[in-house]
């Protein structure tokens, strides 16, 4: 038999055989290849990326972390053979890697020896035949060549992903909430299991952190701050509020969710690219798209969301054993109006920095301590029930620097700031992004306060501070609008009269003791990375209201360092 007519005979065989068995095999692990992810409409599998995401099922709800595929990286489907890692390499990262990587030397030499076979016409092994037909399969007749220079090695993700589940317990419904008020699909609340595996202090080799893993520029362009002081990326509801921003944005450029979520890896200008040579499909953008930059990642990141859609929305099906979920996030929050040691905010509370320390991850070690202040604008999380328990019982201390404020409570989107937190352990996180995508626009968020008036004048003239009732709660429940001028110190009877309520600090009005008029006109000269949200928040001001009052078209958001602007009369 001649090598064409073996070629032709082989490739009939293939055909057949996948007629046969609907393009499923049982892999080395008794697991049945074939399941596929259920398309819908807004997050669809079309044939290009069905063995992508097939392939990551497996991984992320099949495989433990003792297995290890070792597979094509461009052909998900050809699956080379699933290694138990012996029990004597376990132990050692070190030589668990050498053994790893010796059974993929293994593959890359009989994939070389295999090609060379079929350029020279030489006969083939059943060994040889069997690689050839798991190639053919699922990309062609050309497969084979340059295969031995994409074997790849994937440790199964089992445990790992089924802890990253127990921990969104914590953020699940926040997110959704975030995501419902942007109107983006709340399923996205998915994403930090491909990101991060919802371990909020996750580090990447390229840069990004965090559980949604922002760059630092990224996270500037959302209003996050990233200095040498704070990392807000670190803070999983408000780098999620980004998240939303970021992709709505994308989907509106781009013009469909597969599209969009991609972006998140590889750049709005990049998939645009890809979208202009090869349309709207998502798998025939990753079949065929040669971009720059568009590696593994970038080709996987939407069949990873998929198939952790698949995984973490069926909890039953791929955890029989039970996922113990964390409670929800639920702290109360406040929003300093200047800047302020932490330890003074600690001291009012009655609590220790290192309590808030723990409970704040985007603070540096020279907020905690106390060689700088927590920023004006920035948010604080306080131990749920904190605020109403001061309402009820004031702390010994002397606040009469503190000056905080409750979230606005329209629904305009430049409205809002969230800030949560949860106390995760980071793990080595392996690099999603090849290229991470500027985005415009400003991170805010859900949470929602409702601020009770109280009698201002009663301390005024002492110039003591003041507390507003509050609920704080960032939890994602209702909101209503706040009194922008409610700075007062609630009585403990008033407190009372609010049970669901949050106290925040405020700061008297020393001029109302004075008699002065409130409706003078006020100003303030902008900081550096001061914004248009953190100026309006520190005045108890909407963006909207801080915009008319400076003669500002709606469409202009910017301010600059030393700007003298309106925040009054």
């Amino acid at each position: 038999m001649t090598l064409a007519v073996r070629y032709v005979f082989l490739s009939l065989l293939a055909v057949v055989l996948v007629y046969l068995t609907g393009c499923s095999s049982t892999g080395d692990s008794g697991h049945k290849v074939g399941h596929k992810t259920s398309s819908d409409a807004t997050f669809p599998v079309p044939p290009g990326i069905e063995d992508n995401v097939e392939f990551w099922r497996k991984v992320y709800g099949e495989m433990d972390r003792s297995q290890v595929v070792i597979h094509d990286n461009l052909y998900m489907g050809a699956t080379y053979e699933v290694v138990e890692v012996p029990a004597a390499y376990r132990g050692s990262s070190e030589s668990r890697r050498a053994f790893v990587k010796g059974k993929q030397q293994e593959y890359q030499d009989r994939l070389a020896t295999l090609e060379r076979k079929l350029v020279s016409g030489e006969s083939l092994t059943a060994a040889d035949r069997e690689l050839q037909s798991k190639l053919e399969a699922v990309g062609g007749r050309t497969a084979v060549f340059g295969a031995s220079d994409r074997v790849r090695a994937q440790q199964g993700m089992r445990e790992r992903f089924r802890s990253g589940m127990e921990i969104s317990g914590r953020y699940d419904a926040a997110f959704r909430e975030i995501f419902r008020k942007h109107g983006v699909p709340e399923d996205l609340a998915f994403l930090p299991h491909v990101e991060s595996s919802f371990q909020s202090r996750a580090r990447s080799g390229v840069g990004a952190a965090g559980l949604w893993q922002f760059m630092p520029a990224t996270g500037r362009v959302y209003d996050l701050q990233v200095d040498h002081h704070m990392d807000e990326r670190m803070d999983p509801m408000l780098a999620c509020e980004g998240a939303a921003r970021y992709l709505a944005a994308a989907h509106k450029k781009l013009g469909s969710w597969p599209l969009a979520i991609t972006s998140y890896n590889h750049g709005q200008g990049g998939m645009a690219k890809a979208k202009s040579l090869h349309g709207n499909d998502i798998g025939k953008i990753v079949q065929n798209y040669k971009g720059e930059a568009f590696g593994f990642d970038s080709r996987n990141f939407y069949s990873q969301f998929v198939a952790a859609r698949e995984v973490a929305g069926n909890p039953d099906k791929y955890f029989p054993e039970g996922v113990a979920y964390h409670k929800p996030h639920d702290h109360d929050r406040l929003v300093l109006r200047q800047a302020m040691p932490a330890e003074q905010v600690a001291r009012h509370y009655g609590l220790s920095v290192y309590q808030l320390d723990d409970l704040n991850p985007s603070w540096s070690n020279a907020i905690v301590q106390g060689r700088a202040r927590i920023p004006a604008g920035a948010s604080v999380w306080l131990p749920a029930g904190t605020t109403e328990r001061i309402t009820d019982h004031p702390a010994p201390t002397s606040a009469s620097t503190l000056l905080a404020r409750s979230e606005p409570q329209d629904e305009r989107e430049s409205d809002f700031v969230t800030v949560r937190r949860t106390e995760v352990k980071a793990e080595p996180v392996l690099a999603q992004a090849e290229s991470r995508a500027s985005a415009k626009g400003k991170s805010s968020a859900a949470a929602k306060s409702t601020v009770s008036k109280t009698e201002l004048a009663k301390n005024a003239k002492e110039g003591k501070a003041m507390l507003a009732k509050a609920d704080t709660k960032a939890s994602g429940k209702a909101s209503a609008k706040a009194d922008n001028k409610a700075v007062a110190k609630a009585s403990p009877a008033a407190a009372k009269g609010d049970k669901g309520g949050k106290q925040v600090l405020a700061k008297a009005d020393t001029s109302a003791a004075k008699g002065k008029d409130k409706a003078a006109v006020k100003t303030h000269v902008v900081k550096p990375n001061e914004t248009l949200f953190r100026v309006a928040v520190m005045y108890d001001l909407s963006v909207d209201e801080l915009k008319k009052l400076n003669k500002m078209s709606a469409k202009d958001n910017t301010i600059k360092a030393g700007q003298r602007i309106r925040v009054s009369g």
